[in-house]
């Protein structure tokens, strides 16, 4: 029992001096966390953003590498990312990564904010003129305040990161574009780099800036380098802010919706139609889009729900369907085809909302044509057999049920049969079939 119990703590002391040993030689070592950031920027990249650099902050990491692709996107998740990137404890490096890869607008900022801002070769940014929902200009005087806006923020990155003050404002005034190689000659980014090994080769023993004045040298010979994902939360709510998807989930939840109304008790198709809704108004709440596209878009909802209850022998639908293209159209109408819906989603999509609604109001319009076959109209036209002589009030039998009855022509005897005329509140119109059936014989004999 002794010298079992010495030797589970040699093998104790011997692990634990091994991961000391490790741990010293990990110590002598840059550790770098790396993560890509290829989206538009909305709250979702903005969350990813923070929650990497917190962690870096947190775990006392020597560099924040983040590869950038991207569009652009919205004015207030972009300031949130530019603040957590100037506050970090932790230097961060941007940079724009492949060739062909873009920090357009909203990645200009981004790109500007860094403490050291690199490029590759094809890579190009700029273009961060504010634009409104639409892509348009947004007024005249809402222009010039947003501008001013963007344009005091970039001045501000700039100016503390010792870049090229005017060519930064331009980017935002005047929406100019410069390639890897103009930004690095005008003074606007550090470095050119083909990849992140070459940018951390570069970086090794280079001293940095940061934002608060302090300067800092960068060890960075073999460096351990981590890489850090999105979590699956994250990448769900990107998923949201991507407008084809937005449109999808609107159009979804539509049909879920009507299909439900039209045939109540489904119960499936309203709890989808419902759902769907939801994380399609999610979706607006974080993108730029077009009032007058929504609104649209609800006056078509409006018009399919209404021709259930108004019959306008389909006109109703026409003007929703037509309401619905044209409001998908206005949705998100931008400069750039990543803030816009597809016309390849367009169209199918307005097809599909077409043939479904037309199909289902078809079934609707046939069933209001046909005679009710159940409850107190569904007894007109029935077979019945007299109980109680009509004279002209008796009883009758129908459906296996005792009615009152009363009949407007001879009185009709126990057991003949009748048929149904009306239900005229507790009594039923009667008539005699075998009375006709006579008539019906004494006119051919006649002839």
């Amino acid at each position: 029992m002794y010298h079992g119990s010495m030797h589970r703590i040699s093998s104790r002391v011997v692990a634990c001096a091994l991961a000391l040993v490790g741990g010293l030689g990990s110590a002598a070592a840059a550790d770098v966390i790396h993560f890509r950031l290829d989206d538009t920027i909305q709250p979702a990249s903005e969350a990813f953003v923070a929650r990497v650099i917190a962690q870096a902050d947190l775990d006392g990491r020597d560099l924040v590498v983040m590869e950038l692709d991207t569009p652009g996107g919205l004015l207030n998740s972009t300031r949130e990312i530019t603040s957590t990137i100037t506050g970090s404890k932790v230097p961060v490096a941007v940079l724009v990564t492949p060739a062909g890869a873009q920090a357009a607008s909203a990645g200009f900022f981004i790109l500007m904010s860094a403490d050291i801002a690199a490029m590759a070769p094809g890579s190009n940014t700029g273009a961060a003129h504010p634009v409104g929902g639409k892509g348009e200009d947004i007024g005249e005087h809402m222009n010039a305040k947003v501008t001013n806006d963007a344009s005091a923020m970039i001045r501000s990155l700039a100016e503390a990161r010792g870049r090229n003050l005017d060519k930064a404002v331009e980017a935002v005034v005047e929406s100019s574009s410069y390639t890897a190689s103009e930004a690095l000659d005008l003074g606007l980014i550090d470095i050119v780099a083909s990849d992140m090994d070459d940018l951390l080769e570069q970086l090794n023993g280079r001293e940095i800036t940061r934002f608060d004045g302090t300067t800092v040298t960068l060890n960075l010979e073999n460096p351990v380098i981590f890489t850090a994902e999105q979590s699956p939360a994250e990448e769900f709510l990107s998923v949201l802010a991507n407008p084809n998807i937005a449109y999808l989930l609107m159009a979804l939840g539509m049909l879920g919706i009507y299909v439900e109304v039209t045939h109540p008790g489904s119960v499936f198709p309203g709890v989808v139609g419902v759902i769907a809704m939801l994380l399609a108004l999610y979706s607006l709440s974080v993108l730029p889009v077009s009032l007058a596209g929504v609104a649209l878009i609800v006056v078509g909802l409006v018009l399919f729900l209404l021709e259930v209850k108004v019959t306008s022998y389909g006109m109703l639908t026409i003007g929703g369907l037509a309401s619905f293209v044209l409001g998908s159209l206005m949705l998100f109408d931008s400069p750039n085809p990543d803030m816009r819906v597809s016309l390849g989603v367009i169209i199918p999509t307005a097809l599909l909302v077409a043939i479904v609604t037309v199909f289902l109001l078809s079934r609707v319009l046939k069933a209001h044509s046909q005679s009710p076959t159940t409850g107190v109209e569904g007894m007109v036209g029935e077979v019945g057999r007299v109980v109680r002589t009509l004279d002209p009030r008796g009883t009758v039998a129908v459906h296996g049920e005792w009615w009152e009855a009363r009949t407007a022509g001879e009185s009709v005897s126990e057991g003949e049969e009748i048929r149904v005329l009306a239900v005229a509140g507790r009594y039923l119109e009667v008539e005699s079939i075998s009375t006709k059936a006579t008539e019906y014989g004494r006119e051919n004999s006649l002839s």
